[in-house]
């Protein structure tokens, strides 16, 4: 059952989706060649709870931190370090998520880690545009598919996969609510869009197969082929008219 929330809610996540998106900016300038993964997790959690939020992903299903940091082949749900330091030329994903009086935004972002290659930040790019080619119809009325349809099209159409494995979904007071959302589908299929729904709306496209695994550690997820993935994310909601983007 996918839940509406009230203007009341939406307040709520409103307020969590604004630091949730302060964070994932101020890392555009704190990510750099030399700094730990677990240095970036230090600075999301801290940020959380200055403002007095709680980080949704930390404990989450017994994730051990409070963002999740996926450097290059990872896709997602990479498990900060203080052992893995970013290098010159890698790329890295960062997704996370604040609780604001029991409601929850969701976010992500991929960074290039100082110069990158052409490539890389050609699909890191492609990630962010197949994101808001769907977001075109993130319209009360239209169906979940066009959405998913959209975001596949302008991936696919750059050269890219589109991971089949992991998908978005509806947010809040639960990170994960109905309805899934992948980033492949048919247009005119699935749910009718309706004011009050809200979203994680989050393609995750590959340089070469759409095939990934999990690790050892049962967590992190990665490409199959070892070739780059990247991954962005915002929490939508459905209105009247234009689609609001909470986290951006």
């Amino acid at each position: 059952m996918i839940i509406i929330k009230s203007p009341q809610e939406i307040d709520l996540m409103r307020e969590s989706g604004r630091v949730t998106g302060y964070i994932l900016k101020e890392l555009g300038t704190l990510i750099k060649p030399g700094i730990s993964t677990a240095e970036i997790d230090g600075f999301v959690e801290k940020t959380i709870r200055s403002k007095n939020m709680i980080p949704a992903f930390k404990g989450y299903n017994g994730f051990p931190a409070s963002a999740c940091v996926s450097v290059n082949e990872e896709l997602v749900h990479g498990i900060p370090s203080k052992e893995r330091i970013l290098r010159e030329g890698d790329i890295v994903s960062v997704d996370v998520g604040c609780t604001y009086k029991g409601y929850i935004s969701d976010a992500a972002r991929t960074y290039g880690v100082g110069a990158i290659s052409p490539s890389a930040a050609r699909l890191i790019k492609a990630a962010e545009d197949s994101f808001f080619e769907g977001l075109k119809y993130c319209k009360k009325g239209h169906r979940l598919g066009d959405v998913s349809h959209a975001i596949q099209e302008k991936a696919e159409g750059e050269g890219y996969s589109v991971i089949r494995d992991f998908v978005g979904h509806g947010v809040g007071q639960n990170m994960h609510e109905d309805p899934q959302i992948p980033n492949y589908g048919t247009e005119g299929r699935g749910p009718r869009l309706e004011q009050g729904m809200v979203f994680a709306i989050e393609p995750m496209i590959a340089e070469g197969t759409f095939e990934v695994e999990v690790l050892l550690n049962n967590w992190t997820v990665v490409t199959c082929d070892g070739k780059l993935s990247a991954h962005y994310e915002n929490t939508v909601v459905i209105t009247d008219g234009e689609p609001e983007l909470l986290t951006l």
